[in-house]
Parts: C-alpha cells; sequence; structure tokens
C-alpha cells in the first residue's frame, strides 16, 4: 500500500515539476500492454499504425503474427478495448509482409501487403468508415504489369506505402519495392478503383544500376512526400549512403528546392538526389530508418551508421534551411536477432530500431543493448540534433524490445502513442515469436 502511495505520489511529481519531453516513467516489457499478444513488424512497410478521431477515437494498427496470419486491429480510446480483425489466413510467416494502414479522406481504410518479394500484391478496403469488422472482397493488384519493362523485372513485390493528397483531388499515390527490385510508384485518382501502370522511382543510372535502393516516406497529407533512401542493401554495398528528395506538384526537388526531375521523367538517378551522408567519404555503411518534418517543413532523417557488425551507431541528420546537421545520438549495440550456436548471422545489419515522432521530431524512440536486453528508450534534443536527453521507457525487461514506432497522427496524451515489438524468440524474419507492446499499462 505504501510502495502504491509512494508511486503515484512520485508520478504526480514528474508531471508537475518535470518537461513534457521528461514524463515517461519506465516499466519491464510485462507491465506494459499487449495491443497484441503475437505479432510482428518490419520497417520498411508504413504506417503500421493511425490514430484517426472521427465519429470515434481509434487507432489502427497491422501485424503478421507467427504463424503469417495477416490482422488489423483498432483500439477504442474511449472504452480501451481493442478489436482484432483476420484479413488474410496462413499468408506467409514472414514480418516483411506487414500491411500499411491508409485512411481514405472517406473514413473508409485501405490496407496493402505482399509476400515477401513473391509475384503477389494485396489491396483491401473496408465496407464502412472507421471499422474494421467488415471489408470488400480481396483485390489483387499487379502493378508491375507493364510492357516498358522485361519480364524478368516483374516478378517481385515487397513493402507498402501509400498516401493521399489532399491538393490534388484526393489523389493516392502508392509505393513499393517492385520492378527490378526498386522503388516503385502508382497513382489512384478514383480512390483506389484504378491504378496506373507501376514505374521505376528511384534507380542508379551509371555502373550502380544493380542495387536495390531501401527508401522511407513522409507525406503531409496535403501536397507533398518526403523520401529518404540509400545506394542499396548495406549487406551489399560497403559505401551505402542516404539520399532525399520532395515531391510536390508534378517534379521531385532537394532540400533547398533545386529541381531534380518530373514525375513524368521518372526514374530519379540516386545520385541527383539530396545527398544526406556520403559513406565515400568515411568508408562507413549506412541503413535509412526513418524521415519526417518539422514544423518549418524542413526534413528529419534518422539512420544508422554501421562502422562494424557488432558496432551500430543511431544518427540523426536534420535540414536547417541551408545545409544538412548530421549528429550521432547513441551507439546501438550490435544486431538483435538470436544466432543459434555454431551459426553465421544472416543480418548482422538489424539494429534494435530508431523512430522519429512526425509530430515532433526533436523527439526519438530507439531501441539499444541495456544489459544484454534490447529496451526501449525516448531521446529528444532542443538544439537540432547536437545534444540529447533520454528517458527509458523498458527497463529490467525479461524479453528484447526492438522496432519502435509511433504512432501517426497520435498524442501523448491519449494514452497510445508508442508502440513496439517484444519477442521471445526471434532467429529470422521467418522464424519469431513476438508481441506488439503499447504504452498503456496493464490493469
Amino acid at each position: 500500500m505504501l510502495k502504491s502511495f509512494l508511486f503515484h505520489y512520485l508520478l504526480i511529481l514528474l508531471m508537475l515539476f518535470c518537461t513534457p519531453n521528461e514524463q515517461f516513467v519506465s516499466h519491464p516489457d510485462h507491465e506494459w500492454r499487449n495491443f497484441t499478444a503475437d505479432g510482428a513488424w518490419c520497417w520498411f512497410s508504413d504506417p503500421r499504425a493511425v490514430y484517426h478521431q472521427g465519429q470515434r477515437e481509434q487507432t489502427f494498427a497491422a501485424w503478421v503474427d507467427s504463424s503469417g496470419n495477416i490482422f488489423i486491429g483498432a483500439f477504442d480510446h474511449d472504452t480501451r478495448q481493442i478489436t482484432t480483425f483476420l484479413l488474410h489466413e496462413n499468408f506467409e510467416r514472414d514480418d516483411h509482409d506487414v500491411p500499411s494502414i491508409l485512411i481514405r479522406n472517406d473514413g473508409r481504410l485501405m490496407v496493402f501487403y505482399s509476400r515477401h518479394s513473391k509475384n503477389d500484391y494485396y489491396m483491401r478496403i473496408s465496407e464502412n468508415p472507421e471499422d474494421i469488422t467488415s471489408w470488400q472482397p480481396l483485390q489483387r493488384l499487379y502493378l508491375n504489369d507493364n510492357d516498358i519493362y522485361p519480364a524478368d523485372m516483374l516478378q517481385t513485390y515487397c513493402y507498402s506505402n501509400p498516401f493521399q493528397l489532399a491538393a490534388e483531388n484526393g489523389r493516392i499515390y502508392l509505393f513499393w519495392r517492385g520492378l527490378d527490385h526498386k522503388p516503385c510508384i502508382s497513382i489512384s485518382a478514383d480512390n483506389g478503383e484504378s491504378w496506373s501502370k507501376g514505374r521505376i522511382l528511384i534507380s542508379p543510372q551509371d555502373t550502380y544500376k544493380n542495387q536495390r535502393p531501401y527508401i522511407k516516406y513522409a507525406s503531409n497529407n496535403q501536397d507533398k512526400i518526403h523520401f529518404a533512401f540509400t545506394d542499396g542493401h548495406p549487406r551489399n554495398e560497403p559505401t551505402n549512403g542516404i539520399y532525399y528528395a520532395c515531391y510536390r506538384d508534378g517534379g521531385f526537388y532537394r532540400a533547398d528546392g533545386s529541381f531534380i526531375t518530373s514525375l513524368d521523367s521518372l526514374p530519379i538517378d540516386t545520385r541527383a538526389a539530396d545527398l544526406v551522408y556520403d559513406a565515400r567519404l568515411t568508408n562507413v555503411r549506412a541503413w535509412v530508418w526513418d524521415v519526417a518534418v518539422d514544423a518549418q517543413g524542413y526534413p528529419v532523417i534518422v539512420y544508422t551508421r554501421l562502422p562494424a557488425e557488432t558496432d551500430h551507431r543511431y544518427h540523426y541528420a536534420r535540414w536547417n534551411g541551408t545545409e544538412w546537421l548530421d549528429h550521432e545520438i547513441v551507439p546501438a549495440g550490435k544486431w538483435f536477432p538470436q544466432t543459434p550456436p555454431g551459426a553465421t548471422e544472416r543480418e548482422v545489419h538489424y539494429s534494435g530500431g530508431i523512430a522519429l515522432d512526425h509530430g515532433n521530431p526533436d523527439i526519438v524512440f530507439l531501441s539499444r543493448p541495456v544489459n544484454g536486453i534490447f529496451e526501449i528508450e525516448k531521446w529528444w534534443t532542443a538544439d537540432l540534433g547536437q545534444t540529447w536527453k533520454s528517458v527509458a521507457v523498458t527497463q529490467n525487461s525479461k524479453n528484447n524490445n526492438i522496432r519502435p514506432f509511433v504512432v501517426l497522427n497520435g498524442r501523448p496524451e491519449n494514452g497510445l502513442y508508442l508502440l513496439w515489438m517484444n519477442f521471445e524468440r526471434y532467429v529470422h524474419y521467418t522464424d519469431y515469436r513476438s508481441a506488439i507492446k503499447m504504452d498503456i499499462l496493464n490493469q
């Protein structure tokens, strides 16, 4: 009784005398509530979770479970209850298959997902606004089918990132990894009833043409879409760099506003985009994790530098209106997969993960090893990334906590702002047993 009183008293003091960024009281993993007890995701399909206030106040999230079933869930902020729906049974046991979610301008939900680098890509649309309990028939999309490209380039789909731009009469832009393993784009002008033929968005135009860039996206849902991307996979590219571009009004631009190319003249040549981090100068490869924009509309990127397989470093790159400022946040340890004894780790560049708060990119959430367990921490800066403060979200955990995701449009005061994976087992992206935790304590 006394311990409980002291805890709540301390919590009140923290809320009264600490800054908003310090109002996070850490707990062991088992004290945080599950969004789902069985779910996983990778970090290249987004948004994985979206807050929406319409007739009801809800947060929607999607995942793939340990049996390869595709799910979506809805958390009701008034009742505090979670509803789930099985979108696709026995799809594929692979965390790359996690759906992305778009809440359309009419309130209906759209989800997109595919098997990992297979020849099938799917879309589902809810029957009713703000409701995951009833869906229109499953639709298979054939966006790679394009007579511009040879047949051997058409047989792969992975990842999905949809955006709807209000300033373009609600046109939906859909991105995925497709043709020749490159980032691709298709556009729908009729709320997803039909789609343009897929085109490659980014492709090196020189001797690096065999690369497969990895890319993160962000949008203001009005008139801009932001891109942060790499030369390729760090496994294959010893000087894997970080680049930036922004789409607006039919064209692509660097952070300083200079023109790259038009929508009609795709693909973007990687080296023609904004060079954020040049790994050729350091011989230290990188991998991108997130992109967002600040209150001035300036882009912010978080990524890992990888000096060694066992030495990952979280970095924060921010455009200040004149140049890119790049600062290390904190060392991130090594890979998190549980390498079987005697085996060689296949995914040595899998960091615990870092995510920006898209509503306030002064704030990041990251995963790094503490006393041998990956824990989630909140870090924030008041000087564009030069210095940082931090507070633990999880501590003294039994299981590893990885791949944090800040709910798109989420608000901290709503009680569901952050989600992350909490795994008992993660040997490979096809061999895992994980929960999705949220920043709400068990009752």
